[in-house]
């Protein structure tokens, strides 16, 4: 079956009115958040959203196929990304074997080797590679984590990331991750910060709950040495991300220096190779690919193939709010945990603000994918519209996810 077209799109999903009213506002409307550009007194921490380099706009990507067949992959960063999709790899892999996804991602890999392959070109990728397996999928009438090796897990543990703690508690979860208020720039005020946070975490989820914590690239090597060193008496699952990626060296001096708390790293690590980097230095103890920004589904099989070898385990970064990392986590036996990042008002049930028709949310801190084929959204044609460079991405009412 030959791809016809491949082209980035936005997807105008139906608002969700949740019957349920509110508590209070989540987490992420008021909790300062540590992040890279923090080092800089015009983007505080205390004004996350306003943070650049946060996210950025949702980028989906349609793949059709010669019978009419489609599937949809989803990625981020908007116009730049939606540029590559169309611009640059539309026109190499259309008319190709839509099935033949390890060659489609070889390809699309070697063709960014000028420009790079480590940013940008591989979120767009990613998206490309998702929208391939949904079509693969729906054509074979088979639920991915079927196609990739079948369930290993009853059902998936969940991990919940929020600083609603109360509220994670209340919805069953039983493994926490809080986020991170401080930059290293702060020196011993912003570890004073941190450990006061994690000390009260600590205390509300109590002694034999999993606590993570994540800087989110806001360290350098200094302070996170300083900082473990004061978390020691909270027992910590691990300590996520605390360098930027390209630091290799600094992750193999923190692996040395800190033995006491496990490293977890790699939501904003692209494409396997850094991975083996990673893996090969034993600089890190649970890999953690975005399977948004990573290459895709295709390459975080990969990622899992090195890390597991070298008896790593993974955890991919916000593997349950997607349909593709829910049936990435359900397929793999070294998958430990999936990440559900709780985002929605307090005291409203996650099935009242369930985004994406068709997917599964947690219950009691657990979650199985729907067994529908491809990924099992159930989003209509109709709500898919055309990507609009001219107004980068189209009006208000396109879902951010």
């Amino acid at each position: 079956m030959k791809i016809r077209e491949i082209r980035a799109v936005n997807v105008s999903l139906p608002p969700v009115t949740p019957k349920t009213p509110p508590r209070r506002r989540n987490w992420n409307d008021y909790a300062p958040r540590g992040l890279p550009m923090n080092k800089y007194p015009e983007f505080p921490p205390t004004t996350p959203a306003k943070t650049p380099g946060i996210g950025g706009k949702p980028v989906w990507v349609k793949v059709t196929a010669e019978d009419g067949s489609w599937g949809l992959g989803r990625c981020s960063f908007g116009e730049p990304v939606a540029a590559l999709i169309d611009y640059h790899f539309a026109p190499l892999l259309e008319g190709r074997d839509c099935f033949a996804t390890e060659l489609l991602n070889d390809m699309m890999w070697r063709s960014t080797k000028r420009f790079g392959s480590l940013g940008l070109s591989a979120v767009a990728q990613s998206g490309i590679d998702l929208a391939l397996w949904d079509l693969k999928g729906k054509l074979l009438q088979q639920p991915v984590y079927r196609l990739i090796g079948g369930p290993s897990h009853d059902k998936i543990r969940c991990y919940c990331t929020s600083d609603d703690l109360d509220w994670s508690l209340e919805l069953g979860f039983k493994a926490f991750k809080v986020s991170n208020p401080a930059h290293y720039i702060q020196g011993i005020e912003g570890i004073d910060q941190v450990e006061e946070k994690i000390a009260k975490a600590r205390e509300m989820v109590g002694a034999h709950a999993e606590l993570m914590f994540n800087p989110v690239m806001s360290y350098d090597v200094e302070f996170t040495i300083r900082l473990a060193e004061r978390l020691r008496p909270y027992q910590l699952r691990w300590l996520e991300e605390p360098l930027i990626p390209e630091d290799l060296e600094g992750h193999v001096q923190i692996r040395r220096a800190i033995t006491w708390i496990p490293l977890a790293t790699g939501e904003d690590h692209h494409t396997r190779i850094p991975f083996r980097q990673l893996v090969e230095h034993r600089c890190v103890d649970v890999v953690q690919p975005d399977l948004h920004w990573c290459g895709g589904l295709s390459e975080a099989l990969k990622i899992y193939a090195i890390a597991e070898a070298a008896g790593i385990k993974s955890s991919p970064h916000g593997g349950c709010n997607s349909p593709f990392g829910q049936h990435f986590c359900y397929a793999m036996p070294e998958c430990i945990y999936g990440e559900f990042h709780l985002s929605s008002p307090v005291g409203v049930p996650l099935a009242e603000v369930n985004r994406i028709p068709g997917m599964a949310v947690p219950k009691d801190g657990y979650l199985i994918p729907s067994d529908a084929p491809g990924f099992g959204m159930e989003i209509k044609e109709e709500w898919i519209v055309p990507w609009d460079h001219a107004g980068y991405g189209g009006g208000p009412n396109v879902a951010v996810l």
